[in-house]
Parts: structure tokens; C-alpha cells; sequence
């Protein structure tokens, strides 16, 4: 029962880091109808950009995360704006400019930072807490709740505020959201900003359980498009409810199959998109939403 448990500790963790990642595919995909496949490596800048900050400049932990926020959504708003002469015109060449993107974006990390990667370590200086034997991390707490508290603050940002009100309307019919005179690309710009902040967030997150390195971008990336998928791909709740099924399937794959973990984790996940290919929430495919 405690493996059990501490095993279920490590795949909510990881989880809530996947179900970010999940929300950033998800929103772009929600206001536009396009996959950003550059998303992986958003989340690789992220980390980089956080654990710099946060071991060259010395800055707390939660500033530098803040800090690498702001660059990704910088970034997030450069790609949409290379992209938005394409709208409407040319939907495959804008899916191919994503992943032109990407190979930058992992090139660029190369020259500046290294092909070699770096260790990051916990910004909690607390020792884990012992519950009836059951040894849970500070870090994971920390991580869990700051993923909680940026899903709740995007719910509130979407249901709450006029910019919320006018993405969703855009995701609902982007020609009656024109016509009433919302503003389509700022709506755009603000989802590729949203979505690359989330990808910040959960690099950040993740770069103290992990290796930082140009590389991390594809495996997060497929793990969140995977989450994304698993969920019901544009459905907010669905990148959830995915990000955390995924987060466990993961890491009890990784407890009871060692080095086949990734193998058996792919294979329950193709297994339940063919049982329910709109996956859990089923939300209806959408061609610009």
C-alpha cells in the first residue's frame, strides 16, 4: 500500500505538470482550429529560461518562474504573428510553421545554453513529509498547488473577463465574433500568449524533477499532446482530467514495467483513443474553435 500510494504521489505530480501543457495545446487549438506543435519546445524554453534565472541571477524561485513567463509569452506572440497572414489561406503551411518553430526554438537553445543540459535543484530547502510511512515530497505539494492555482486563475480569466468572453465567442464562430467586432487576431495573439505561458509554467515546474536540456521539449511536448488527446482535445477540463490520467499511467507503467514504462504507457493510451477516439470528455472535433 505505500508503494502504491507514493506511486500515486509521483504520477499526480507529474499529472499536474502534463495536464499545463494539456491547457496550452488546448486553448490554442480552442481559438484558432490549429495544433501548435511548437509547443514542446515552448516548454523546454521555459525551463531553461526559469532554472537561469533562477541559479545565474539568484533570483527566488517564483520571480524567475514569472520572468520565464513572460519570455514564452513573447514568443508565443511572435510565432502567432508569423503565422496570421496564413490564416484562413493555407492550414497546412501554418501546422508546418509550427514545427519550424520548434526546430528553432530546440536549435536556438543549443547556441545559447548547450547541448549538454543542467541539473536544477529544489527550490524547497524542507525535507519531505512523513505520513503513516509515506514520504511526500515538499516539492510535489508545491508543484500540485501551483498547477491548481494557475487552472483556477485561467478558469477565472476566461469565464470572468471581457478578453475571456471574446476568445471564447471567437472559439465558438470566429465570423460572428468579427461581425460584433471582436478583434479575431488579438484573440489569437492572447491564446498563443496563454498557451506559451502555460508551457513556461510547466517547464519550470518540472525542471527541479528533471534533466534540463534542448531535448526535454519533444518528450513533454508528446506527453502533453497526448494528455490533450486522452481528455478530449480542446476541451479545457478534458486537458485536466487528461493531464492527471496520463501523469498516473506514466508513473505506475514506470513502477511496474522499469524500462518498458514508455512502451506500456503508449500502448493503454492508443488502446483508449481507439475504445473512445474524442477521448474522455468526447467533445466534438472542431474545425475552428
Amino acid at each position: 500500500m505505500q508503494v502504491f500510494l507514493q506511486t500515486l504521489i509521483g504520477g499526480i505530480t507529474f499529472g499536474a505538470v502534463y495536464a499545463l501543457v494539456a491547457m496550452g495545446f488546448s486553448i490554442v487549438y480552442r481559438t484558432m482550429g490549429l495544433v501548435n506543435f511548437a509547443h514542446g519546445s515552448v516548454v523546454m524554453i521555459g525551463a531553461y529560461a526559469a532554472s537561469t534565472f533562477y541559479l545565474a541571477t539568484q533570483l527566488p524561485f517564483a520571480v524567475a518562474i514569472i520572468v520565464a513567463i513572460a519570455v514564452t509569452g513573447l514568443i508565443g506572440l511572435v510565432i502567432e504573428r508569423f503565422l496570421r497572414p496564413l490564416e484562413n489561406k493555407d492550414f497546412t503551411l501554418m501546422l508546418i510553421g509550427t514545427i519550424g518553430f520548434g526546430a528553432v526554438l530546440e536549435a536556438g537553445a543549443v547556441l545559447v545554453w548547450g547541448a549538454t543540459g543542467h541539473a536544477v535543484p529544489s527550490p524547497v530547502a524542507t525535507g519531505p513529509l512523513d505520513l503513516a510511512g509515506i514520504r511526500i515530497p515538499t516539492y510535489s505539494l508545491l508543484v500540485i498547488a501551483i498547477a491548481a492555482a494557475a487552472t483556477g486563475l485561467l478558469a477565472l480569466f476566461l469565464q470572468r473577463t471581457k478578453r475571456g468572453a471574446a476568445m471564447q465567442a471567437v472559439a465558438m464562430d470566429h465570423q460572428a465574433a468579427t461581425a460584433v467586432g471582436i478583434h479575431v487576431g488579438r484573440s489569437n495573439a492572447m491564446a498563443f500568449a496563454i498557451g506559451a505561458g502555460l508551457a513556461a509554467l510547466a517547464g519550470s515546474l518540472i525542471g527541479p524533477m528533471l534533466y534540463v536540456n534542448p531535448t526535454m521539449g519533444g518528450t513533454l511536448g508528446i506527453k502533453g499532446f497526448a494528455a490533450a488527446m486522452l481528455g478530449g482535445f480542446g476541451s479545457m477540463p478534458g486537458a485536466i482530467v487528461g493531464g492527471l490520467a496520463f501523469g498516473l499511467l506514466d508513473s505506475f507503467a514506470a513502477g511496474n514495467f522499469q524500462e518498458y514504462s514508455e512502451l506500456v504507457t503508449f500502448l493503454v493510451f492508443a488502446l483508449i483513443v481507439m475504445i473512445r477516439p474524442t477521448g474522455i470528455f468526447g467533445e466534438a472535433t472542431v474545425n475552428r474553435a
